[in-house]
């Protein structure tokens, strides 16, 4: 009997353990958080004023009698495509030189208008174009095909002293192909599209060494005004500038000519203060720019045009 009810005991105690072991809570397997990658903000960018002042039509193809330079279609294409992509890499700002005339004349008519200049012009033409068609007659089938070919060349002058410092050249294909099998199949007629691809490719081929050329100038902008403890500069948010940097003021060197070469040389420059960017001003390329506390050293508002503001 006693023995009896010591197994009883024994069989409760472990029932109860087993009943509290299923119903404790489970303890929830540790999940390492899911980490998603912040962009980092764009590096500030100096956008410099370009202009595409030439764009030729250098070969036979498209030429007549008829036809000056200032006429040409492929030379105004080219220089279409290469604004288009220039503008669409939104570092620049592109600014129209081939119909000058036309602005002007709306300007005129407006009582107003601010026509700038630029910083770098650019200088190119179509140095090779043809098109070639190619047929192949079988047994049982039969193709054609077409084919564009085409090489722009440009080169970069620096507005303010004339000097040529970057020149490339691209290339472009483009092709079409049309078979027939038992005379099923398509077929095409003249394919027009085939000059502009073929253009398109050139100026593509040579785009990114003109890009980066461009773009390796150090940032820089213009000191606009003091106003007390406000200093407001020429560069916003389209130009990579956030609320919290830090900027240096730089007064310009001297510039002391080069009887070698004729070309000023300007001397190093020497940082007089410490710029910390408070707010963002503007809402568009031509007209933004941030306002800023003078954080360390002083500035003289008579001389604003012998500073020049940098990056940290």
């Amino acid at each position: 009997m006693g023995q009896t009810m010591i197994r009883m005991r024994l069989l409760a105690s472990s029932l109860a353990m087993g009943l509290a072991l299923a119903t404790s809570p489970v303890s929830a397997q540790s999940v390492a958080p899911v980490v998603v990658p912040v962009p980092a903000p764009p590096a500030r960018a100096f956008k410099l004023k370009i202009a595409i002042g030439r764009f030729t039509n250098e070969t036979r193809y498209g030429r007549s009698l008829l036809t000056d330079a200032e006429g040409d279609p492929l030379g105004k294409q080219a220089s279409d495509i290469l604004a288009a992509y220039l503008t669409q890499t939104g570092r620049f700002l592109v600014l129209e030189r081939q119909d000058i005339g036309k602005i002007e004349g709306e300007q005129s008519r407006a009582a107003g208008g601010n026509t700038i200049g630029a910083d770098v012009l650019i200088i190119g033409s179509v140095v090779e174009f043809g098109r070639t068609e190619d047929g192949k007659q079988g047994l049982f089938n039969s193709g054609r095909v077409q084919r564009a070919h085409a090489k722009v060349a440009i080169r970069l002058v620096d507005v303010r002293t004339g000097l040529m410092f970057h020149s490339a050249t691209g290339d472009g294909e483009a092709t079409t192909e049309t078979k027939l099998v038992l005379g099923l199949g398509s077929t095409s007629a003249f394919d027009g599209t085939l000059t502009d691809k073929a253009l398109s490719v050139a100026v593509e081929d040579m785009l990114e060494g003109l890009v980066g050329t461009l773009a390796a100038r150090p940032w820089k902008t213009a000191l606009l005004a003091v106003d007390g403890s406000q200093v407001f500069i020429g560069a916003g948010e389209r130009q990579g500038v956030r609320v919290g940097d830090h900027l240096r003021v730089m007064r310009s060197g001297k510039k002391i000519r080069n009887p070698q070469t004729g070309f000023e040389i300007e001397l190093p420059a020497s940082e007089v203060a410490e710029l910390e960017v408070v707010s963002l001003i503007g809402e568009s390329d031509t007209n933004e720019g941030a306002v800023a506390r003078l954080a360390s050293g002083a500035l003289d508002p008579a001389t604003l045009a012998d500073y020049v503001v940098t990056g940290k």
